[in-house]
């Protein structure tokens, strides 16, 4: 049972990975994962983990910026492309490190006689297998499905425009019930009090103040360039670029979906770095349903939680200084 519940809880937070990663390619930035958090620098990354005796154990390493690498990865929508599954390769590989401390912990638990498999093998596979089915069924499928059905009965959907905002709306709610409902977990309201403890770091960082439990506190839970605020706006994107779609039929309109899934992440990335630049008009108000979702992906953290982003962010930024790396504006 417990080796399931694992499971459950990983396949769950896959899920979430979007909402709980940077949705930029920040200055700092960061992703909570299972007790602990990841934070990024522009060329190192640390994550840290709580395991249960109270210890922390942490992993950290180089990571390139790919707009550094190729000048590809610097253009518009490229750019946005290129970050967002930079951020999901890495969130990925923090989320692994952080489910082998509990599968250890299970297995010490045991009194050793159990031996921990490391997730990074088939349990890995599997789950990002399961993930990408889960997301491509629920959030293409299902919604471009019960459109469909609807067309017969609501002429509003016979034209491209209606469609696509009623498949919209029905795909915002499939994602508002998903993420309320497992808000209701022990296990993934941990993970939402690691994010607002990574988000109050990285604001305290960003402030220039000392980066302390006290002072990171003191700041809110929310934040801009959060991954759920990206979601938000890839939804209200797409409603827009699908309903410039000329097709009809079931076939046609859900693989025009997954083709233009590059398209709408990279437009949806460019509206909120414009959006970060200017506080005020159309795209600012684009991103502010993502900050009032964020009072359900983030919680207060305790200040343990605190402590263990501020060691995360500590560790990556000691890398920065031993490779002499430079903090670049994106």
């Amino acid at each position: 049972m417990k080796r399931l519940r694992q499971l459950i809880r990983f396949a769950a937070h896959a899920q979430l990975l979007p909402a709980l990663e940077s949705g930029d390619d920040p200055l700092i930035g960061g992703q909570a994962v299972m007790e602990g958090v990841m934070m990024r620098a522009p060329h190192n990354y640390c994550v840290a983990v709580r395991k249960p005796d109270g210890s922390t154990v942490v992993e950290k390493g180089p990571v390139k910026r790919l707009s550094e690498t190729s000048r590809f990865w610097a253009l518009p929508i490229a750019r946005g492309c290129g970050a967002l599954g930079q951020a999901t390769a890495l969130g990925m590989k923090a989320l692994n490190f952080s489910a082998r401390q509990a599968v250890d912990a299970a297995a010490g638990e045991d009194g050793g006689k159990a031996e921990a498999k490391d997730p990074s093998g088939w349990m890995m596979a599997l789950n990002i297998a399961v993930s990408l089915g889960f997301f491509i069924f629920m959030y293409k499928f299902l919604p471009l499905a019960a459109a469909g059905e609807m067309q017969a009965y609501v002429p509003f959907l016979e034209n491209q425009v209606g469609f696509s905002i009623v498949e919209g709306l029905i795909r915002l709610a499939i994602f508002l019930t998903f993420l309320f409902a497992v808000s209701r977990m022990k296990d993934i309201r941990r993970v939402f009090e690691y994010h607002g403890a990574e988000h109050k770091v990285v604001f305290n960082y960003e402030s220039g103040k000392q980066v302390n439990v006290e002072n990171a506190q003191s700041f809110v839970t929310w934040h801009p360039r959060c991954g759920t605020s990206f979601l938000m706006v890839v939804m209200v994107v797409a409603i827009a670029v699908y309903a410039l779609v000329p097709f009809d039929g079931f076939l046609p309109r859900f693989l025009s979906r997954l083709a233009l899934l590059p398209v709408i992440a990279g437009l949806s990335y460019e509206a909120i770095r414009f959006a970060a630049k200017r506080q005020s008009g159309f795209f600012n108000t684009l991103v502010r349903p993502g900050l009032w979702l964020q009072r359900v992906t983030t919680q207060p953290p305790d200040d343990g939680q605190v402590e263990i982003s501020i060691r995360a962010l500590e560790e990556a930024m000691a890398l920065e200084k031993e490779a002499d790396g430079r903090l670049v504006v994106a």
